[in-house]
């Protein structure tokens, strides 16, 4: 059974007519192989937050997370952005079940912290379970899991980054394709998207300067995904996900 872990990102969600359009290429895609959905949803917490006067505070580029910013996490996340894309996927005729990571304790995590970074994170998980015969099983039946990375752990929940989340869960289940659904179609190299780069050629590329500024978080997160056991990531946007292009990253 070949699978394709699909994360979509918060920013590209608020895009008009974007979730209705990712429906219709995951209902094309879903029928010779299955798919997994991970979805995030930062600017919707923030814009949230803010709304209800909970300040956010971040260290280099990730949200820390205290028991009000989970809250607003949990509501954003597992609440109204998993279940727009949920029914945007049943509209398009897709059998999809929304989850999050609490869900049958599908992604069980341990905090930031303990997993060895210097910055206290505050509810930020690291994922170290997954439990992949879940995924697979729906996965068997035709079932689409969307996926909120809400997360649980040791003393409750926990808010886990979206592109952690899918490169973990890519592995866990032997995934065919990681791919990676942004703004951008790939990773440019002059002029033009790579079709295919190796491990080794990306972080060269980021020696280089070529891959650069917010290119490198996108292909570190495939290097994590692949990491973990994905046999390859795909960075592309949603013209290249329906086309079945963009810059595949494999690890030779």
């Amino acid at each position: 059974m070949h699978i394709d872990v699909i994360k979509v990102g918060g920013n590209d969600l608020e895009t008009e007519g974007f979730i209705p359009q990712l429906a219709r290429a995951i209902a094309g895609l879903n029928g010779g192989r299955r798919c997994i959905v991970v979805h995030g949803g930062g600017r919707s917490i923030s814009a949230l937050m803010e709304q209800l006067g909970v300040e956010a505070t971040f260290v280099n580029g990730q949200r820390i997370t205290n028991e009000a910013g989970l809250r607003v996490a949990e509501m954003v996340l597992s609440g109204s952005v998993n279940k727009l894309l949920t029914l945007a996927l049943l509209e398009a005729g897709v059998d999809a079940m929304g989850l999050s990571g609490v869900d049958r304790g599908l992604l069980r995590a341990e905090r930031w912290a303990e997993a060895g970074s210097p910055e206290d994170m505050g509810l930020v998980g690291r994922i170290v379970e997954v439990r992949a015969d879940v995924l697979r099983e729906l996965c068997a039946e035709g079932v689409v899991p969307v996926i909120s990375p809400i997360s649980a752990g040791p003393g409750g929940r926990y808010n886990v980054n979206a592109d952690h989340a899918a490169g973990t869960i890519a592995g866990a289940v032997g995934a065919r394709r990681a791919v990676f659904v942004s703004n951008v179609p790939g990773v440019k190299v002059g002029d033009e998207v790579a079709p295919r780069l190796t491990a080794d050629e990306v972080n060269e590329l980021i020696e280089a300067g070529v891959i650069r500024d917010g290119m490198i978080p996108k292909v570190r997160a495939a290097l994590d995904a692949l990491a973990k056991g994905a046999q390859s990531a795909v960075i592309t946007n949603l013209t290249g996900l329906q086309a079945d292009a963009g810059t595949t990253v494999v690890l030779g």
